[in-house]
């Protein structure tokens, strides 16, 4: 019986042209600590895109390079010194796609063991692709960060988006009091998730402050917004309480948060895949979605439209449009 050595995988290998490549490459082995994972569906992010044309270059890879960050598959091999995990496993996790790490526009990649977990058994490839990076930024924040707590007040900045329902949902399984501002046409999509909506385009951050906290502001508020909503966040926090954002990259005055003693923490979920550190609490994280998914805590919500990988440019053109309603996933089979 033959082995396969190669693989289909969409190639970048220029950042000034931003175009990728469906190329015939040489498929990996799973080394020491890794799990070799044949890709079924594959999530696509905001960084993805911005990666691909030259944004960001924290986390850009050397060229030419394999990008997407999400996965969900099936295990085809293990590694040396990998216990938790076997052949035939369904897993997904937040794997790649950055520096020197194969993404999942592929339809294989060796990943390190740490990051993955089991998928959910109730949850589709698709669906589980949708999970991992915004689920693990909207937990960073919440659970490692502010150390929600039940009973307390908690606003999502843009709920609807993909962190945002997943922090609604983490919330609301936490037994807190949850609000997210969201446009009219998606106010449907954050009540759906437990939260009370509101209209960010009609009531100022005063306005919906004292509507819903009679002045006080909420115990937590997470942005995953950044600029000006940042700074609506720092108004809308309570005196000692808590500004999470996963999207802080502009320059924001803290007097109106610093004067009131609120913490304000800055979420960046690459770090564990950048740095190495901190990449087994990634899938530690992750199994917790796992149980609340197979508890019907944990729904992702999935733009409809549908990719095969020969369409991943089309995929990355529909995230960036921001037109786009939930998770966009890629079919990688």
């Amino acid at each position: 019986m033959s082995i396969q050595t190669q693989m289909q995988a969409q190639v970048l290998s220029d950042y000034a042209d931003g175009t990728f490549t469906l190329t015939q490459v040489d498929r990996p082995l799973a080394g020491a600590g890794q799990v070799l994972v044949k890709i079924a569906a594959s999530g696509v992010n905001p960084i993805d895109f911005m990666i691909r044309k030259g944004q960001a270059p924290y986390a850009m890879p050397e060229l030419p390079a394999i990008l997407g960050t999400d996965l969900a598959g099936v295990v085809e091999a293990v590694g040396e010194g990998v216990t938790g995990f076997k052949v035939g496993d369904a897993v997904y996790g937040l794997t790649g796609g950055v520096r020197g790490l194969q993404g999942s526009m592929a339809e294989y990649a060796a990943v390190d063991a740490d990051l993955l977990a089991p998928k959910p058994s109730n949850l589709s490839m698709r669906e589980a692709a949708a999970i991992p990076l915004v689920f693990l930024t909207a937990w960073e924040g919440l659970i490692d960060r502010a150390g929600l707590q039940s009973g307390q007040s908690v606003l999502v900045q843009g709920g609807a988006g993909g962190v945002g329902h997943m922090a609604v949902q983490i919330a609301v399984a936490h037994g807190a009091k949850v609000f997210a501002t969201a446009s009219s046409q998606k106010r449907a999509i954050v009540e759906f998730y437990g939260a009370t909506a509101i209209d960010y385009r009609s009531s100022t951050v005063e306005q919906y402050v004292k509507q819903h906290t009679g002045g006080a502001g909420f115990d937590l508020v997470y942005d995953t917004v950044g600029g000006q909503t940042l700074d609506d966040s720092l108004v809308a926090a309570r005196a000692y309480g808590h500004v999470l954002s996963c999207f802080a990259f502009g320059t924001h005055n803290l007097a109106p948060s610093s004067l009131r003693c609120v913490t304000v923490s800055g979420i960046f979920v690459l770090l564990p895949m950048l740095s190495g550190e901190g990449r087994a609490h990634h899938g530690e994280i992750l199994r917790h979605a796992t149980r609340l998914a197979e508890a019907g805590r944990l729904v992702p919500l999935l733009d409809e439209q549908r990719f095969s990988l020969a369409d991943a440019h089309a995929a990355h053109t529909l995230q960036e449009s921001g037109k786009m309603v939930g998770k966009v996933v890629i079919d990688v089979v």
